[in-house]
């Protein structure tokens, strides 16, 4: 469908108004071809094939960006997940495939590289356990190596072993960058129903079910639907949904022919466009805005998850519209800490973890960079993540948590972490502990809902 003159001055206004933007544009590489018995092998075949299929990453992305005035804010490379290639290397330390990732990434040019991941919904190989242990290490010594665990899933129920061994992984990615406030742990993200096609960070991996390569492309823009409800004005909630919605048809349109433009000069396979409304600190920009927007007081005030609901489901029914291959998480993010109005929520006393937890029920993934007193302790963060999965698997839908238990922080203070990642406060926790519930262990089975087939 060729664009109309009143979309092309429709796209430059929001561009230039509305911070209108190509969030990412990811390149999704199989690596199941680099396996070896040898680590130092398997390691090189890992550096040599990404330098080879990412090389023009770069360029074509930005030659784009040119071309079409439109603003590719990241680029970035997803892998398959590492674990599957650590059970054809049974010596060797795991860190040595973070390290020729991250020298891949730093080569070809991304900021992000993800697929440092395990797959243990069901129960754990010799790789995934060696994968997991590595993460501290993996994520203290490389900057853009990115990394997740699906511990859940709503066919499979949840492997609380895995739930148990991630609150210790986090504590200790924190203690080991401890120097950043634990930045370690905003690169890693675990999950319930993880996509195989997510081009965001720090979930993206390439999936087993997918092509050699794939471009995935995620679009964002909460200032572009921000400004469509100001001037919207007073209007029932249908009216606001119908806003919302057109707005995200807009925005997946130019998704879409990003991604479709990037296929052909790249000539790999157009993958999914990926319709997250992702916020960033900068004011207007933010998720608790375009809630604020629709009548709350504040973010967190009774009736978020309402609205909500409202804004995640009106995005996915834009984006349908717009194209056939709309997927990865699709919705609304509520990074607390990326988001300035869901901070100043938190600041001032309106939004909770428990509210956050509520919402998550709602919206494209879960508790989101959160972050928690530096003194948490592993079993208090194995039961946020138990909590956060049971709502994606019972619900059939994706949640995660990437949570930054701050070393020396309690709650109430601020921690920064520049750029894109924002700042927040500190959210308190619940001093109750779930500590006999976790050391259980075993799987708790999938819900009646897996039965489908």
């Amino acid at each position: 469908m060729p664009f109309a003159p009143k979309e092309i001055a429709e796209t430059i206004r929001m561009i230039e108004a509305e911070r209108l933007d190509i969030r990412t544009v990811t390149l999704g590489i199989s690596l199941r071809d680099c396996a070896h018995p040898d680590l130092k092998v398997a390691a090189r075949r890992i550096k040599e094939k990404i330098v080879r299929q990412a090389g023009n990453l770069l360029p074509v992305t930005q030659a784009i960006e040119e071309e079409f005035g439109l603003p590719i804010i990241n680029k970035r490379v997803a892998v398959t997940p590492i674990a599957f290639l650590l059970d054809a290397s049974p010596e060797g330390d795991p860190v040595l495939l973070a390290q020729a990732l991250e020298e891949a990434a730093v080569e070809v040019g991304v900021n992000f590289i993800g697929g440092f991941s395990a797959l243990v919904e069901k129960g754990f190989t010799p790789g995934d356990r060696r994968l997991i242990a590595a993460i501290p290490e993996a994520l203290a010594s490389t900057e853009r190596v990115c990394s997740s665990v699906n511990v859940a899933s709503t066919r499979a129920g949840i492997n609380m072993d895995a739930v148990a061994l991630l609150g210790e992984i986090i504590v200790e990615t924190a203690r080991r960058t401890a120097d950043r406030s634990g930045l370690g742990c905003a690169k890693l993200v675990v999950f319930a129903n993880a996509p195989e096609d997510n081009p965001f960070m720090a979930g993206a991996f390439h999936g087993l079910s997918e092509p050699e390569a794939v471009i995935n492309v995620g679009v964002s823009g909460p200032g572009v639907v921000l400004r469509a409800l100001q001037r919207l004005g007073p209007a029932s909630l249908g009216e606001v949904a119908e806003a919302v919605k057109r707005t995200a048809f807009k925005i997946t349109r130019m998704g879409e022919l990003v991604g479709r433009e990037a296929s052909r000069r790249l000539g790999v396979p157009f993958g999914v466009v990926d319709l997250s409304l992702a916020p960033t600190p900068a004011v207007g920009d933010s998720v608790a805005e375009i809630l604020e927007a629709m009548g709350l007081e504040r973010c967190g005030a009774p009736g978020t998850t309402a609205a909500l609901a409202l804004l995640t489901d009106a995005v996915k029914k834009g984006g349908a519209m717009a194209s056939s291959y709309v997927g990865g998480l699709s919705g609304a993010f509520i990074p607390v800490s990326e988001d300035a109005g869901m901070a100043r929520a938190v600041a001032e006393g309106a939004l909770t973890l428990e509210k956050l937890e509520a919402m998550t029920a709602v919206c494209s993934v879960g508790l989101d960079m959160v972050v928690l007193p530096g003194d948490t302790p592993p079993e208090a963060i194995s039961g946020l993540i138990a909590d956060e999965v049971a709502i994606g698997v019972i619900n059939h839908k994706t949640t995660g948590v990437r949570v930054i238990p701050a070393p020396g922080k309690k709650a109430g203070d601020w921690v920064d972490f520049g750029g894109l990642l924002g700042r927040s406060p500190v959210l308190a926790i619940n001093p109750a502990r779930p500590s006999e519930f976790i050391r259980r262990g075993g799987r708790i089975p999938a819900p009646l809902q897996s039965l489908r087939n």
